[in-house]
């Protein structure tokens, strides 16, 4: 596939112009890097990165009926094992799109607008979820936006920037959404973020995306930021990547998101089940499940990548399913799975890198303590 093949972003212009490196990427041409993956990363820790998340799906739910999220929220919990009916207007909730083996065919964000939903998925399960959520919630009638771009701006610094342009935006707390404008353009704000530290995911009118982008890039505290750079981040934060750390075949017990299943939607609750795969979830929830997403640290300097088969004695326990150098860390971290008697902190394994069986101990999650604005 030539870069021809692949799809854009209204930002890939400037992109080059800025000397990014480009590679496909979930079907796009994407900016890995600009400067360099350990630079990029430590900028956003300590200032402001920005990154182009252009690729992402962005969806707009709006009930049949007309009757705003007291109607959208209880259909929308059909396809996914989330409180909506008690998420607040201006606030949104991470979710899980689950299947009938209760395994994870997605994660998004769902935002409560008033009369109408948000949702943001994954790049390369967008048309996917699209088809899936209109077949789970028959009742709702499901817009993929194909004229906005998405940046995320991502770093301490993040709210000092972006209220400049958007004073209203300082006073959003994580998790909220609002509507405001940035240079005379609409634009939807979320206070959210992939890399761990407090920042902003904002839509903006695809015409409009180039000029705000280079407004909040000529401030000094801002610097763009490449996929690479994201993942490096996301992996210390502990945050997962789908295709990687959950799919179709891990279930959120598994996967050590049972906290994005509500109460109200578990056994006991008020709505409890309803969703695809209830009972296995349910189930593990009560019981627990044979394996557990976990927190690794190799030792010395070399990293376990992604598919570096994990060991105890001469038994297989588990798989390593990101993996890298932690720049803020210092060290190589990594996440897998493990069986669940062996995912305790402090079990010592080995992983199998090049042939060599090299040690590596169960760690917590995050690597990075998190730096949200509650």
């Amino acid at each position: 596939m030539t870069d021809e093949d692949l799809a854009t972003t209204p930002l890939t212009e400037m992109h080059r112009g800025l000397g990014a490196r480009m590679v496909p990427f979930a079907g796009y041409l994407m900016p890995v890097q600009f400067e360099g993956v350990m630079a990029e990363h430590a900028w956003t820790r300590g200032q402001a990165g920005l990154f182009d998340v252009s690729h992402m799906g962005q969806i707009v739910a709006r009930p049949c009926d007309g009757g705003g999220w007291a109607s959208l929220a209880p259909a929308l919990e059909a396809a996914m094992p989330v409180d909506l009916v008690d998420l607040p207007e201006g606030r949104q909730r991470y979710g899980l799109l689950t299947n009938d083996a209760g395994g994870i065919e997605d994660d998004l964000m769902v935002a409560n607008r008033g009369d109408h939903g948000f949702l943001v998925v994954n790049a390369a399960n967008k048309a996917a979820d699209l088809e899936r959520l209109r077949g789970l919630c028959p009742d709702v009638e499901f817009e993929m936006i194909g004229d906005r771009a998405l940046v995320a701006l991502q770093g301490p610094a993040a709210e000092a920037v972006l209220a400049e342009h958007a004073p209203d935006c300082a006073a959003m707390r994580f998790m909220d959404v609002a509507v405001t404008r940035i240079g005379g353009a609409g634009a939807w704000v979320s206070r959210s973020g992939y890399t761990g530290e407090d920042g902003f995911e904002i839509s903006l009118p695809a015409g409009d995306a180039p000029g705000i982008v280079e407004a909040l890039l000529a401030d000094d505290r801002v610097r763009p930021i490449g996929l690479g750079a994201r993942d490096s981040l996301r992996l210390e934060a502990g945050l997962c990547l789908h295709g990687h750390d959950i799919g179709p075949d891990t279930t959120p017990v598994e996967a050590a998101l049972t906290w994005a299943v509500g109460k109200v939607r578990r056994t006991g609750g008020a709505r409890a089940g309803g969703f695809p795969g209830a009972d296995t979830i349910l189930r593990q929830i009560a019981g627990g499940a044979p394996r557990k997403r976990v927190g690794l640290r190799p030792e010395g300097r070399a990293p376990m990548r992604e598919g570096t088969a994990l060991f105890d004695g001469d038994t297989p326990v588990g798989a390593v399913t990101s993996g890298g150098f932690g720049p803020t860390v210092g060290a190589p971290v990594a996440m897998g799975y493990v069986a669940a008697d062996r995912a305790q902190t402090g079990t010592a394994l080995t992983g199998e890198v090049r042939g060599k069986r090299l040690p590596v101990a169960v760690a917590p999650l995050p690597f990075t303590q998190a730096n949200f604005k509650r």
